[in-house]
């Protein structure tokens, strides 16, 4: 193409005019600049919305089903998740894992001061990639289903109002209708995921405490909970849980009921769907700088060049032409800007990744360094959509190019 041709000789002598050389530089800045915003502000609304996501997902998992009962009152409703319909639920291909639990309320209790917290019992098939992860001290008990070793793992808001530290011994009491049972824990582990509303309820202990304690039969827990494959696919796969378990009852009368971790906390998942506006109202910020800076590039570039433009046309070339050749040129500047942003975007992103210099607090934001997460399928269509975008807005510009006569441009200076 000979458009093409004019402007890559074009691009490669603007360097030495003393006019459009800044004007290049600050429309390839503007550009770079723009980039470099919206990769950044794209990967920390990722990587908080995923790691706020993870902690939630952490503590209650994808889909729960538990006694229909047990979401009417505070008081732990068993259910007995059969193993049929263990199997069942293990066999479907959108579900990764499925585990029992128990949960019960009690108090710990020092010396000093104590503290009601909710006892989750887990056992040895429970997924403790989310407790590992998080461990803060100590270590991950060895959780048993028949077992009970009286280990407990709590968190560091648990730890530091009780004053407690791994090994130590506590007392924990639960009332019940009859009467109060005290039974003597060791704090195996302190963990810290930083979100109060969990880290001061939940602590962690064998699955059969909770179930003796509650004086439950061997077969029944406070339900099951279900991890997916692909949370995007969360909404199709509680339909299908829906449709398996909901309105049936167990072999104790109890009706199954069941809940996604979306319906649990709706209004965790709400605020971090609001961040998307915030996102949408950066991108189109720093797309409308990006845009500004080559227009006005662009009408300089035109402007010191009247005289080439008016070459052209006196040898023939007609305005649409001359056009294509100041948009590709732009083109080119634009590239070379979008270059740059991928480079400070992208370097910002991996540094903050590997030494975490943004702190953050974590009693406000729920971490204590700004996550950030690159996706490259959103970066590559970040760099189109910025390309296309101040092509476009460009096009009304390189109009004032048929304004040209090539009479008036040979005398111009």
């Amino acid at each position: 193409m000979v458009t093409l041709f004019i402007a890559r000789r074009i691009f490669g002598q603007e360097g030495h005019h003393d006019v459009s050389r800044p004007a290049i530089r600050i429309a390839t800045v503007g550009v770079a600049i723009g980039l470099a915003v919206m990769i950044i502000t794209v990967s920390v609304v990722l990587g908080f919305k995923h790691t706020i996501r993870d902690k939630v997902v952490g503590f209650g998992s994808h889909i729960r089903i538990e006694s229909f009962m047990a979401q009417q009152t505070a008081s732990p409703i068993p259910v007995c998740i059969s193993d049929t319909l263990y199997r069942k639920l293990t066999k479907m291909p959108e579900i990764q894992h499925v585990e029992r639990y128990t949960l019960t309320q009690g108090i710990l209790k020092t010396d000093a001061d104590f503290l009601g917290v909710v006892f989750k019992g887990v056992g040895a098939d429970y997924d403790l990639h989310f407790l590992k992860l998080h461990l803060k001290a100590g270590k991950i008990p060895q959780f048993s289903t028949d077992k009970s070793s009286y280990q407990l793992l709590i968190s560091g808001t648990m730890a530091d109002k009780l004053h407690l530290k791994v090994n130590d011994r506590v007392y924990a009491y639960f009332i019940t209708q009859d009467n109060v049972r005290a039974r003597k824990f060791t704090i195996a582990g302190i963990y810290e995921t930083h979100m109060n509303q969990f880290d001061q309820l939940f602590c962690f202990t064998d699955y059969s405490i909770p179930q003796k304690l509650n004086s439950w039969e061997k077969d029944q827990c406070s339900g099951a909970e279900l991890l997916v494959r692909d949370f995007d696919q969360l909404d199709v796969v509680a339909k299908k849980v829906q449709q398996l378990v909901n309105h049936d009852c167990d072999r104790y009368g109890e009706t199954f009921t069941s809940q996604t971790i979306q319906e649990s906390y709706p209004q965790i998942f709400t605020w971090l769907d609001l961040l998307d506006i915030n996102v949408w109202i950066i991108l189109a910020l720093m797309i409308c700088v990006a845009g500004f800076t080559m227009i006005s590039g662009l009408l300089i570039i035109i402007l010191e060049r009247t005289q080439m433009i008016g070459l052209m046309k006196a040898l023939g070339a007609r305005n649409r032409m001359v056009r294509h050749t100041f948009l590709w040129f732009a083109a080119f500047i634009i590239g070379q800007g979008l270059l740059l942003g991928d480079v400070i975007g992208i370097g910002l992103v991996l540094l903050q990744q590997h030494t975490g210099f943004i702190a953050l607090d974590p009693s406000s934001y729920y971490v204590d360094t700004a996550p950030m997460e690159l996706n490259i399928p959103l970066l590559l269509v970040l760099n189109v959509a910025t390309l296309i975008i101040c092509v476009f807005v460009l096009i009304a510009p390189s109009f004032l190019i048929s304004h040209i006569s090539p009479a008036r441009s040979m005398r111009y200076e």
